[in-house]
């Protein structure tokens, strides 16, 4: 790998919308906003800015790393149409890592279980269960939703401490406080969200093991269908149990 390689990061899957230059050695810009704006408004000028003030021409980057899901349908839908535009426009291939690994990647070096949780809805997080072993992240549970206590649960199993990090976290924390039975705590507010930063240190790792897309391959991971697909295949499965009734 080129020890000047530089990969823009996009991060749009979860309220956070964050973008990020950065090389092996060196994160040179990043810029993070959880504020209201959606992320068609906030994206693609905040690579603009980034892209700006960084003095840096986008025909310099080598790779293009977005965080791919679980998360947001709409973010998802944003952040993979930006990343495929910029990858087709300008001949650069795209790696997707998983937003959940890029939460926990957050955390790297702890000696605790890393349980990331993005609200995911209808009761669920999108979530999974990693932890650091000789400076690699490992994963124990992979991507996954589920309840928030069913995850609980199989985190406690492992009967080592947890650190609890994702915008699941204040929608579920007294249930987090109640079921937890090993030692716990939350991620500090600078880690506890989605950053570009971590999508594009997370990317290295992939590119050196050939983890990478062209643009036209790549696609968002929903791990879930959207609210608008169950709605349509809710439908189509109760009109022919309407169309036997009306035979009776």
């Amino acid at each position: 790998m080129e020890t000047n390689m530089k990969i823009l990061a996009i991060d749009s899957s979860g309220l956070v919308a964050s973008a990020a230059i950065l090389t092996e050695e060196n994160l040179i810009a990043e810029y993070t906003v959880n504020y209201k704006k959606t992320h068609s408004q906030t994206l693609l000028p905040m690579i603009d800015e980034i892209v700006r003030m960084a003095e840096v021409d986008l025909k310099e980057i080598d790779a293009i790393a977005l965080a791919e899901g679980p998360g947001s349908f709409t973010g998802l839908r944003i952040g993979s149409s930006t990343a495929k535009g910029l990858g087709l426009a300008l001949g650069k291939p795209i790696i997707g890592v998983s937003t959940l690994k890029a939460l926990a990647y957050n955390l790297f070096g702890t000696d605790s279980l890393i349980c990331p949780m993005m609200d995911a809805r209808r009761g669920q997080v999108y979530t999974g269960l990693y932890s650091f072993e000789e400076g690699k992240m490992v994963t124990l549970i992979d991507q996954t939703v589920i309840s928030a206590e069913q995850m609980i649960e199989t985190a406690c199993r492992f009967e080592k401490p947890v650190i609890y990090l994702g915008d699941g976290v204040p929608v579920y924390r007294g249930l987090l406080e109640e079921k937890t039975t090993v030692p716990y705590t939350f991620a500090p507010a600078h880690v506890s969200k989605q950053r570009a930063g971590a999508v594009g240190a997370l990317a290295f790792e992939y590119y050196k093991q050939g983890k990478v897309q062209t643009a036209a391959e790549h696609a968002p991971v929903y791990l879930r269908l959207s609210q608008a697909e169950r709605e349509l295949m809710e439908k189509q499965a109760a009109q022919p149990q309407a169309a036997e009734g009306a035979k009776n």
